[in-house]
């Protein structure tokens, strides 16, 4: 059995699945985790409110590393405990790649009453628009990029060749994601250069005097990568993108009949 000081796990696709729907057990071992006095971080993709919100509906309020390393926030609290944005003269490039291919990608702020900048014609999925509610606003992103501190990029429900496209043009500038997501096509989340979700669990751990070498992490995507090489355990669900199982030290079942929970024999 391994002596973990701290449990990392991804939401979407690994701590629940499709719409933020939890199995029983899943919620149970988190349960038995914090009776064994082993936190839980989480380290997901999503910006604040939307991992607040959803963990909120858990009754959970845990430390959070968010937008894949760029902050940590305790959501028990709202201290935050690490913070990365982009250079000004990446932003623009980026914002430039994702132009030169026809589209306009959220931007996701350091910003005191907005979390995500749009401009006119937002590329991404409606939905996912829509679910940014009244954290998200319309207005330049060429001047948003210069005047404002940038955690990341991206867009949602898209036509994966464009995407790959804009992925390809950013080497040495920028870290990029592409995968499929639940609204039927792909997601593109680039962020600055060395971030990861594993920057944001370092951070975490040496704020909370952890070792960061007994950590044990679950994850699905491609942007679990560097999380689960880094940990001193890697854990992916069964149905998991080829890049976090090429990894894993162990496979469980999926979040759909509560995987999650296994963990448990690993601690």
């Amino acid at each position: 059995m391994a002596d973990i000081t701290v449990v990392v796990t991804d939401l979407d696709g690994t701590l629940w699945w499709g719409r933020e729907v939890a199995h029983p057990t899943t919620r149970a071992a988190w349960a038995e985790l914090e009776g064994k006095g082993i936190p839980v971080l989480v380290a997901t993709g999503r910006r604040i409110t939307s991992a607040r919100d959803a963990l909120g509906h858990l009754g959970l309020r845990p430390p959070s590393v968010v937008l894949n390393g760029a902050l940590v926030v305790d959501f028990a609290t709202g201290e935050r405990l690490h913070r990365r944005h982009y250079r000004v003269g990446d932003a623009t490039l980026i914002l430039e790649a994702f132009r030169n291919q026809g589209l306009e990608p959220c931007v996701y702020v350091d910003h005191p009453d907005v979390e995500v900048f749009v401009g006119p014609r937002p590329s991404t999925h409606p939905e996912h628009l829509i679910s940014f509610g009244t954290t998200a606003t319309s207005g330049d992103l060429d001047d948003v990029v210069t005047s404002v501190p940038v955690f990341s990029f991206g867009m949602m429900g898209a036509d994966p060749e464009p995407l790959t496209r804009v992925a390809a043009t950013l080497g040495g500038v920028a870290e990029s994601h592409l995968g499929p997501d639940f609204y039927g096509g792909h997601t593109l989340t680039v962020a600055p250069i060395g971030l990861s979700k594993w920057i944001g669990v370092v951070a975490y751990c040496t704020q909370r005097g952890l070792d960061h070498e007994r950590v044990l992490a679950i994850g699905d995507g491609p942007n679990d990568r560097e999380l689960l090489t880094n940990a001193a355990v890697a854990v992916a669900p069964d149905d998991a993108h080829p890049d976090a199982l090429a990894v894993a030290d162990h496979v469980v079942s999926s979040p759909r009949v509560g995987g999650w929970a296994e963990i448990l024999e690993y601690i």
